[in-house]
């Protein structure tokens, strides 16, 4: 039997075998998930035990860091530096799927990143966001944090760099959030939550003010923990369309066994196994 693993620390409770079993289960594979704990002093010394599994997964802090240790990078892994899958044989070639569960996301949602997208946040998530709407067309606004302004300009930098002609700007979060004014009163066609805020535990909050959701058509919030954020509530209540991170999550996850053994999946038995993740939460 195939042997898999997710790979970080701290990692805690991860919905990840769950997620890889139902993934399968459904291919008909017998294959085990299992997490494995590694410190980030620990990852060169340990490193030839993931030697024992057919690939493995990688989350914080571990997605850069593992890229010395693959042989080759796909395109994704290679444009944004960083690694979630690898999988193993005579090459250990590291991919990113992170951008494919984000793109797969949006289409899953209805709305389009060729169109005008406001991305609240500039970390590592938020830059892979930034930079997929960028190449998809998008006339996109990055909105960030006075005190990560620095990450914001550099993301743009980075985005010009790949796309001379990208259509990018920058919006600084006002006191209180995230206000229509400080978007100079623009309307968007999607809004992206790529920031931690309405994360349990603190599910109390929006990384905007609600006036802005009046400004879009589409939310897609990447928290997953609550199933539904105060974000995209709101943004119901407000008759938009809305999504959270669960389907992110389980998205990237099939692709990577798409990457492992060619697996492919149906829209409805993926759609069943992100209600079945919500429920556990």
């Amino acid at each position: 039997m195939e042997k898999y693993c997710l790979i970080g620390h701290p990692l805690g409770h991860s919905l990840s075998p769950e997620i890889h079993a139902r993934l399968f289960a459904l291919s008909g594979k017998k294959a085990s998930y299992e997490l494995c704990d590694i410190p980030p002093e620990e990852l060169s010394s340990r490193f030839s035990e993931l030697s024992q599994y057919s690939g493995f997964n990688i989350t914080i802090p571990h997605k850069v860091n593992i890229i010395p240790y693959c042989d080759e990078l796909s395109e994704g892994a290679a444009r944004y530096r960083s690694v979630n899958t690898v999988k193993n044989g005579d090459k250990k070639i590291g991919c990113n799927t992170d951008c494919v569960g984000f793109t797969k996301s949006i289409d899953a949602l209805g709305a389009s990143l060729s169109s005008k997208v406001l991305i609240i946040g500039c970390g590592g998530v938020g830059r892979m966001m930034a930079t997929e709407t960028a190449l998809s067309g998008g006339d996109l606004t990055i909105a960030a944090l006075s005190s990560d302004l620095p990450l914001a300009e550099k993301a743009k930098s980075e985005i010009l760099e790949k796309k001379p002609d990208a259509k990018i700007k920058i919006a600084v979060i006002g006191e209180g959030g995230l206000s229509c004014n400080d978007l100079g009163g623009e309307k968007f066609d999607l809004l992206v939550n790529a920031s931690p805020v309405g994360m349990f535990p603190k599910t109390d909050n929006m990384p905007c003010k609600a006036e802005v959701l009046d400004c879009t058509e589409y939310v897609f919030d990447a928290v997953y923990n609550p199933r539904e954020t105060l974000l995209a509530k709101t943004a119901r209540e407000k008759g938009k369309k809305a999504m959270t991170g669960m389907a992110m999550l389980v998205l990237q996850a099939a692709a990577a066994h798409e990457i492992w053994d060619g697996s492919v999946y149906k829209k409805e038995d993926i759609d069943g196994i992100i209600r079945e993740m919500e429920n556990l939460i």
